[in-house]
């Protein structure tokens, strides 16, 4: 338990909501690509409270008591940001980031009022039992890079995934090495279940946003 407590491996990016608060996202110095905050993240997480979702001057909040769960969730920032507009998060990643998940939980607790955020372990391509009924949102940022696993991702897509759940995915296109074939086999792959829209830079934040990284809304194609 001694992780929860030692800041000394970390160290922190503050990102501000619209609101003024400040969610404080702990990074590793050193570590995998899941223990850094990645632009991807912070343009989806931004995305997550604009007025698409979140407009307190007109009471919406399609947050508000809904079920998430975030795919490949690394530090945990798209589902803390979730969390604090209401929704209830499980945020997902493999074991060795679970203390730095609970570390950030533990560190944005106070911003966290009617919502609720716990991180569990979820390997692509396993059992998603936990994780039903089917929630109303999966987010996932920045997770197609890894060539071995797309199949496994698209898979837990497919199991997680009910007639009315929205996946919401994020990421950054690259143009270098392999990154343009895995990105190619991931939506091959995708569209054999699902159907998706890409959401335009004007429905973006406006200061969090960027022509590379793009923002989908996908959803199962309906058995006819």
């Amino acid at each position: 338990m001694a992780a929860y407590s030692d800041h000394n491996n970390y160290f922190v990016r503050e990102i501000e909501k619209h609101d003024g608060s400040v969610l404080k996202v702990n990074q590793c110095h050193m570590g995998d690509v899941g223990c850094v905050v990645w632009d991807a993240a912070i343009v989806l997480a931004k995305y997550l409270e604009t007025k698409l979702f979140h407009d307190p001057s007109l009471g919406v909040n399609l947050w508000a008591g809904r079920r998430v769960v975030e795919l490949g969730a690394g530090t945990g920032v798209v589902g803390l940001m979730a969390a604090t507009l209401g929704a209830h998060v499980s945020v997902t990643d493999l074991e060795d980031l679970q203390s730095l998940l609970n570390i950030n939980i533990q560190d944005n607790h106070t911003l966290i009022h009617n919502g609720s955020i716990t991180a569990k372990v979820l390997k692509w391509g396993e059992d998603v039992s936990d994780f039903l009924p089917f929630p109303d949102y999966v987010l996932l940022a920045d997770c197609i890079y890894y060539e071995q696993s797309i199949a496994p991702l698209t898979e837990t897509l497919k199991q997680l995934a009910g007639p009315e759940t929205c996946i919401i995915c994020c990421y950054e296109q690259r143009t270098e090495g392999i990154n343009p074939k895995v990105e190619r086999q991931f939506f091959e792959l995708l569209q054999q279940s699902f159907h998706w829209e890409e959401i335009p830079l004007s429905k973006q934040d406006q200061e969090f946003s960027s022509p590379d990284i793009h923002i989908l809304h996908i959803q199962k194609n309906q058995r006819l």
